[in-house]
């Protein structure tokens, strides 16, 4: 995707007066599954989306397919990535979304593992699914509300033991703050904790 430098500028900006900055960077990677957590607000997605314009970052996410019918919103749509998808094919919305990683020469496919924002106990493992069936990392993004921080952090690279995979990740977002809750820590890390 070209740079806008005059968005990127604008996402800066927005991002500036909310009190929000960026670290980390993001790995010269052609295709990944990102993960933000964790996802607690609506205030997520303006903050997230002003972060992926600010760095120019191209994100898939997949969108009813419906979408892509009403005018003017479905070129929008495609512009930011998102990609149609048909909820009542026989072979799911996973399937789908692995196909499109591995037919793609470049895509960043983005998720929010809980899948709403309120507090949920496990993730749902439909982003460790996609990345080892597409056989592509995994890319955690989180926010720190207490720090007003929007972060990347290393590459995952899925074992095939899904469980221990999530929980490894899980332990990874500890310490990051949501508005509203933080990331569900596995159990073996909440046992740790108590006395």
């Amino acid at each position: 995707m070209p740079r806008n430098r005059p968005v990127e500028w604008l996402a800066r900006t927005v991002l500036r007066l909310g009190g929000w900055r960026m670290v980390g960077a993001f790995p010269d990677i052609p295709k990944a599954v990102l993960i933000a957590a964790p996802h607690s607000s609506n205030w997520d997605g303006v903050w997230g989306i002003a972060a992926k314009l600010a760095m120019g970052v191209r994100l898939s996410i997949l969108g009813k397919h419906s979408l892509f019918r009403i005018p003017l919103l479905g070129p929008l749509l495609r512009w930011q990535g998102v990609i149609a998808v048909d909820r009542k094919v026989p072979h799911g919305i996973v399937e789908q979304a692995i196909a499109a990683l591995r037919g793609a020469d470049r895509m960043w496919y983005a998720i929010a593992p809980e899948g709403t924002r309120k507090w949920v106990p496990h993730w749902k493992p439909g982003f460790w699914r996609i990345a080892h069936g597409a056989g592509v990392p995994v890319i955690p993004a989180y926010f720190d509300y207490p720090s007003r921080t929007i972060g990347v952090g290393p590459v995952f690279e899925t074992t095939g033991d899904m469980a221990a995979d999530i929980a490894r990740i899980q332990r990874w977002y500890a310490p990051f703050k949501g508005r509203r809750h933080d990331v569900v820590q596995p159990a073996d890390a909440a046992a740790a904790k108590r006395p």
